[in-house]
């Protein structure tokens, strides 16, 4: 596929078979995403994939973390509120998703279960936590998403979907056990992926995107 095929392509999943991606393609994946660019060729990004037993592991951690009523506590700021326009999107994301899923917006339980679902990786074979050294801040934070986003290309050329999940980042304690991390690294947020279950209501999801007028204005 072209790069352009790719993007027209992709999508957020929230539904995946149990099917494992062969250590062969992930290997191969994870090596041609070096390629992404970085401020002065830092190359910050430290990622950690949990895949199995080890999965399951970390994925019960993070469920039973996040179901005890404790706040999150990220190690990066993660408490920004949308306003305005940034706002509207946000819901209209969320009317999408729960509109495919048949779940009405005043039913707050199914909400909850199915906001629950991010830390159970959508049942995904795989997940990915991207991690950087603290001190670099806004700077390392993009670099992170530029990688995160060849990573989503590159494994949507072979038929491999993902979702980007900052929610992953929000309860940070179980995986900072897992991954052995220092004090002066974080956790800046995840990814589940796999091969999509598409007969999934969740997968039937599909958000706009404003017009190229109102994101760009050329000089």
């Amino acid at each position: 596929m072209s790069v352009s095929d790719v993007l027209k392509k992709r999508f957020s999943v929230r539904a995946f078979r149990n099917t494992p991606v062969p250590q062969a393609v992930l290997e191969e994946i994870f090596t041609l995403a070096r390629q992404a660019p970085s401020n002065c060729n830092v190359q910050p990004c430290r990622v950690f994939v949990v895949s199995g037993a080890r999965k399951d592991q970390l994925k019960d951690e993070l469920v039973s973390a996040v179901s005890s009523g404790k706040p999150a506590n990220p190690d990066f700021e993660w408490d920004l509120k949308y306003y305005a326009e940034h706002r509207e999107r946000q819901f209209g994301s969320a009317n999408a998703l729960y509109s495919a899923m048949g779940i009405d917006r005043t039913d707050k339980p199914r909400r909850q279960i199915a906001m629950l679902r991010n830390w159970r990786f959508f049942d995904a074979p795989h997940a990915a936590f991207f991690t950087m050294a603290k001190y670099l801040k806004v700077k390392g934070a993009v670099d992170v998403g530029i990688y995160a986003q060849t990573l989503a290309l590159l494994m949507t050329e072979r038929g491999i979907s993902c979702c980007m999940q900052g929610a992953l980042g929000q309860f940070p304690d179980p995986a900072r056990r897992m991954f052995g991390l220092p004090d002066d690294v974080g956790i800046l947020f995840g990814m589940s992926f796999g091969y999509a279950d598409h007969d999934a209501p969740a997968n039937k999801t599909r958000t706009d995107r404003v017009s190229v007028d109102t994101m760009v204005r050329f000089f």
